[in-house]
């Protein structure tokens, strides 16, 4: 996957940034993201607010690794085989943890969570240890910023961003109902 792996020294600050209660922009397969902790709910209304956009509708996590994204998903009747077949690239929706809130997960009982084969989101959530909440860096009715120009447009100059190259993906992440198998998105 295209993209450099971000610098230490940058990590570490937008690291020490989400831990804070931070949001942040970063490039992804083919759109930016906005991201934050999924487990700070104040962080995540920033989002929502920067995005214009309800809560009900629960957030998608993203990770570099199956193992950052395990606290917030239930393997029970989830084939090992399935994951391996979607993962990386597909986003997956999984039975949530009984604890992942529902500022995470919406009115589901559900969580959608991709494991990510770019390397700077791989870089960025194995330097915060775990999954982080990832919508599209842009406001409801807007399309998806793909590139850093409009980022700064959309959020203003101030909003901390990982640089690192946009992947090649033209179209959305598809997405699969784990416990399923329907496509909800092709």
């Amino acid at each position: 996957m295209p993209g450099h792996t971000p610098r230490r020294q940058e990590l570490r600050q937008l690291v020490t940034h989400l831990r804070r209660g931070g949001v942040i922009a970063y490039p992804t397969e083919g759109v930016w993201g906005l991201g934050c902790d999924p487990r700070q709910r104040r962080a995540l209304r920033r989002i929502l607010h920067l995005k214009k956009r309800p809560q009900h509708k629960g957030v998608l996590l993203i990770a570099g690794r199956r193992s950052e994204t395990a606290a917030f998903w239930s393997d029970q009747g989830i084939s090992p085989a399935l994951l391996e077949q979607y993962w990386p690239g597909t986003t997956l929706v999984l039975p949530a943890r009984r604890q992942v809130p529902t500022w995470i997960r919406g009115r589901h009982t559900s969580v959608a969570v991709r494991v990510s084969n770019h390397s700077g989101v791989r870089a960025l959530t194995r330097a915060f240890g775990s999954a982080i909440v990832s919508t599209s860096a842009n406001r409801a009715g807007q399309q998806p910023a793909r590139d850093l120009r409009t980022i700064r447009r959309y959020f203003g100059k101030h909003l901390p961003v990982l640089h690192a190259r946009l992947g090649r993906q033209r179209r959305p992440s598809r997405i699969v109902d784990a416990r399923t198998g329907q496509t909800l998105r092709s």
